[in-house]
């Protein structure tokens, strides 16, 4: 970057040319007649340069209006966030730091996130200088824009580690934007209760593993840590939500053959909808376009104009997620093992008392004709 002054010939002092164009010294005309100084009118340019840190430094200073909307640049300063590279700490932070400390003596930055690189399949930093980088365009046209969002935040935690890209592991992240999109389909179906009904034990456990969920979201995105955030939401939405609480509660929901009470059939309705509003809004800065897309269509509202999801207190209920996990887990490899499938019946089971307040949706989903209480657990077809 030119620096760009000219100095009198005869006293040397410096002359400073107007704001608002580039210039090279080194081989331009200084564009001032005479020095203010002496009144001399030849001048040389200057020929040093300086480094491209020096810019950049600018960039923050620039952005909040500096020269252009100085209310507002005074208004906003400090910046709350500079998300930078590890390479550049020693550059263009402390470039930035330094020049701004000097012309307006405190900080630019409320906080900087420092992460790590993102490397090629052979585990090399990607950088235009080295060629081996990916044109985004050719990640968008071949998989979409959300799946790569996704990915960015579900294949590791960047304040952490290098992540190596992987056409692979994106098009496996797309295969959850595929799972969310089943779900909401599904859920579609039933009506959403103006007012939430009296829940069975089993939606309070599902809402007590929701607002975990929620809990981590919010911690994780506090301290830019959107790794975790993301491997939460993802392992709710496939392992507890989809893969149990939706199997167990599909039947109450559709209620066809009366079998449960109007008031337990609104209940799983109610809760299926609370957990995939909260789903939706607590995935939607990772997935911003998939998420607005699928609230607008199901809620009638802007999920980006939602506040984000604060945790409940659900009550207390006598079974955990590695009861739910386990019971059906041997339910499901009995019949797998038998030959059968999901609806083949079981002519009794014997499970542990937690469960008696839930038996009517085990004997629902898994078609058990009878079902005992014991200490040990047991299936038989």
């Amino acid at each position: 970057t030119e620096i760009p002054l000219w100095y009198c010939s005869s006293c040397r002092h410096a002359a400073v040319p107007p704001k608002g164009k580039y210039y090279q010294p080194w081989k331009q005309k200084c564009p001032i007649s005479k020095c203010e100084k002496c009144g001399h009118t030849e001048f040389k340019g200057e020929t040093r340069v300086f480094d491209t840190w020096f810019d950049s430094a600018n960039s923050a200073t620039y952005l909040l209006g500096k020269g252009r909307d100085d209310a507002f640049f005074k208004k906003n300063l400090p910046c709350t966030l500079r998300p930078q590279g590890k390479e550049i700490v020693r550059t263009w932070l402390y470039y930035s730091l330094l020049k701004h400390y000097l012309l307006h003596d405190q900080p630019l930055f409320d906080t900087v996130w420092i992460h790590h690189h993102i490397l090629d399949e052979k585990g090399i930093k990607m950088s235009k200088s080295l060629g081996n980088v990916i044109d985004p365009k050719e990640i968008i046209q071949k998989f979409g824009a959300e799946p790569f969002r996704a990915w960015m935040a579900l294949e590791g935690n960047l304040s952490r580690t290098d992540l190596s890209c992987s056409f692979a592991r994106i098009e496996g992240a797309g295969k959850t934007l595929t799972k969310f999109w089943n779900v909401a389909r599904f859920i579609h179906a039933f009506p959403q209760p103006e007012t939430r009904p009296a829940l069975t034990d089993l939606d309070e456990w599902i809402l007590g593993e929701l607002s975990h969920v929620v809990q981590t979201s919010r911690d994780g995105f506090e301290n830019y840590d959107y790794f975790t955030a993301a491997q939460a939401m993802r392992s709710f939405l496939w392992d507890t939500f989809a893969s149990h609480y939706l199997e167990l509660a599909k039947n109450r929901a559709y209620n066809e053959g009366n079998t449960f009470t109007p008031s337990e059939s609104a209940a799983a309705q109610y809760t299926l909808h609370y957990c995939l509003k909260t789903l939706l809004e607590l995935f939607a800065p990772i997935i911003p376009i998939f998420t607005s897309i699928v609230y607008e269509e199901m809620y009638h509202a802007d999920v980006h104009a939602q506040s984000y999801p604060t945790p409940l207190s659900p009550r207390a209920i006598p079974f955990t997620t590695s009861h739910i996990v386990e019971l059906n887990s041997l339910v499901w490899k009995t019949k797998r093992d038998s030959g059968g499938n999901l609806k083949t019946p079981l002519s009794r089971a014997t499970l542990p008392n937690h469960f008696q307040t839930i038996e009517k949706d085990l004997r629902a989903t898994h078609t058990i004709q009878q079902i005992d209480y014991g200490p040990q657990t047991r299936v038989e077809l």
